[in-house]
């Protein structure tokens, strides 16, 4: 089993990762804003990082906006951007839903204008309602303003036998006030009522990855973002490198717990980290250490000692609790070892 499939350790590298590779693809809520604003560093860090060559790609689960849409945002924000930068799970399960569906179909549409636009792009038509002659359900993110009653009329459609296809179903988003349920709760929703199965595209299946290679011409990208269920799992099955920033919904327990399709290649706090090289960790013994830490197990504890950045002695963590998981899941006490470095 290679490193990438089971990685025991976050890798290093000796030049800026914004060097090291062509094309970042990054997620955008918890990565590059929440809520609608800039997270810190964002957008100095991405200009630097543009102004060195990367090409900048931003791959959103998010199917409610439009990429016209979210380009204007982003260049409000101080990160310019085109529509054509922006890759969304509208997108692909726009093209997953036509590659099985005739030419022109009538399509019940459950989410946002970013749905809509999506399927009239890949030549189908969106519909209102299951009696308007639809021969499909395609469901995203409609925003937490989304009528209860687009949920019976999915169901509806769903029940008299229609195929069913959802962006993605990614539970929770974050946002300025915390996190919110997300498209993937509304699918729960959806599912309890016919007891059916969508066909997902977004994130962490292999329609969203062939959809963002598709329009970027990625060479030697890396997936950029802040779960580890969607975007490091997407990179581990689309078999690329990827940055965790510590920015959006992951923490440091559940970092340490990570089993292998879960593991990043580098971490860091923010999109600085595109910017810098990455720190080696490096075994000691029966411990491993990162900068001026030395992380290891002790009994049913993982414990790390010494000084510096906080973020090198997390990294020496993630060597000690990935290799002693394994290809399985750390279920060790990681608590006083994280409040420790003050994570």
């Amino acid at each position: 089993m290679s490193q990438q499939q089971d990685r025991r350790r976050p890798s290093g590298s000796g030049t800026a990762l914004s060097e090291a590779y062509d094309t970042a693809l990054l997620d955008l809520d918890g990565v590059v804003y929440a809520g609608g604003e800039a997270i810190a560093h964002a957008v100095e860090s991405l200009a630097g990082a543009r102004a060195g060559g990367m090409r900048l790609a931003y791959v959103t689960n998010n199917a409610l906006r439009t990429p016209d849409a979210v380009a204007e945002h982003l260049t409000e924000l101080g990160v310019p951007a085109e529509p054509a930068d922006v890759i969304t799970s509208a997108q692909a399960v726009a093209r997953l839903a036509a590659g099985r569906l005739p030419a022109g179909s009538r399509v019940l549409a459950i989410g946002g204008e970013g749905l809509r636009v999506a399927l009239r792009e890949r030549g189908l038509v969106p519909v209102e309602s299951a009696d308007d002659g639809p021969v499909a359900v395609v469901q995203g993110y409609g925003g937490p303003d989304m009528v209860w009653g687009r949920f019976a009329e999915a169901s509806y459609a769903i029940r008299r036998g229609l195929p069913w296809f959802a962006s993605n179903t990614d539970l929770t988003i974050p946002g300025a006030r915390g996190i919110a349920p997300g498209n993937g709760a509304a699918v729960e929703v959806v599912r309890i009522a016919t007891g059916a199965e969508p066909q997902v595209a977004g994130k962490p299946l292999p329609p969203m990855h062939r959809e963002t290679v598709l329009r970027t011409g990625a060479k030697r990208p890396i997936v950029v973002g802040d779960r580890l269920d969607t975007d490091i799992e997407g990179a581990f099955n689309g078999g690329v490198d990827s940055l965790l920033v510590l920015t959006g919904v992951t923490d440091g327990a559940q970092l340490l717990a990570a089993p292998p399709q879960h593991r990043p290649t580098y971490v860091d706090r923010d999109l600085r980290g595109l910017l810098t090289g990455q720190p080696e960790v490096t075994p000691a013994g029966a411990a491993y250490r990162c900068g001026g830490w030395t992380a290891a197990v002790r009994g049913e504890e993982l414990v790390v000692e010494g000084e510096g950045e906080a973020l090198d002695g997390l990294r020496a963590l993630c060597a000690a609790a990935w290799t002693f998981a394994g290809p399985g899941v750390c279920g060790l006490d990681a608590a006083k070892a994280l409040a420790g470095l003050g994570l």
